[in-house]
């Protein structure tokens, strides 16, 4: 081999180690199956950090935005959509690990409870997995993930606020956006960001009905 042909083969690797996706070869519905399937105590939420590997912040958020996607008593999005601001945070931080304060890390779900998480996630992540793969990523290795986590982090937000109906589809967006960032896939963080364009869109017009009839009926109030 020549010395130019070494060059276009460093050269080669280099382009496909910009979009490619990360270490760990399973797909994320074999992640969290395996954790399913060998989760005999309470999962706590540092290990699920562990098993995600150097996949943490993707697969973080995209563990606590379907999480906001399963049917939950009312309010608990208030909760569960705190480590999406968290995690997405740190994102814009460009931080190397994900921080999690003591009181989410010692948190945990039951083995039957992260099994039923587990049996609606997969299916749904095997199907979504036969169409992405590392494609039209627009950034380079890690060059995204800032911006990416502020765009997470309004989604974050719209989550958090004690709304009706108004965390299913930013969570909805922000699980896409963190399957995109794990496959690198650009397309499909494309519908993720479209996705969540139009859910932030959603939410401040829910904000601002809101606000509009508390004002209104304040109005009416003696002062």
């Amino acid at each position: 081999m020549t010395a130019t042909d070494g060059n276009e083969k460093l050269i080669a690797d280099d382009a496909v180690d910009g979009v490619q996706a990360d270490n760990d070869p399973r797909p994320l519905s074999q992640v969290f199956k395996d954790l399913s399937l060998s989760a005999k105590a309470p999962v706590s939420f540092t290990e699920l950090e562990e098993a995600f590997t150097d996949r943490s912040f993707a697969a973080l958020l995209t563990f606590f935005a379907i999480l906001n996607l399963l049917p939950l008593p009312p309010g608990t999005g208030i909760v569960t959509g705190i480590p999406l601001v968290l995690v997405s945070v740190q994102m814009v931080m460009g931080r190397e690990s994900v921080w999690l304060p003591s009181f989410l890390r010692s948190k945990s779900i039951s083995p039957e409870r992260f099994k039923q998480v587990s049996d609606k996630v997969v299916p749904w992540l095997q199907w979504l997995e036969r169409f992405i793969k590392p494609r039209n990523w627009p950034f380079g290795r890690k060059q995204g993930d800032r911006w990416l986590g502020a765009f997470t982090t309004i989604l974050g937000m719209s989550v958090v606020l004690p709304m009706p109906l108004s965390n299913w589809l930013p969570a909805l967006a922000t699980a896409i956006v963190g399957i995109a960032l794990c496959e690198r896939d650009g397309r499909l963080l494309f519908a993720g960001l479209t996705i969540g364009i139009v859910s932030i869109g959603i939410v401040a017009g829910f904000a601002f009905v809101a606000a509009s009839v508390i004002t209104y009926a304040a109005s009416f109030w003696p002062f």
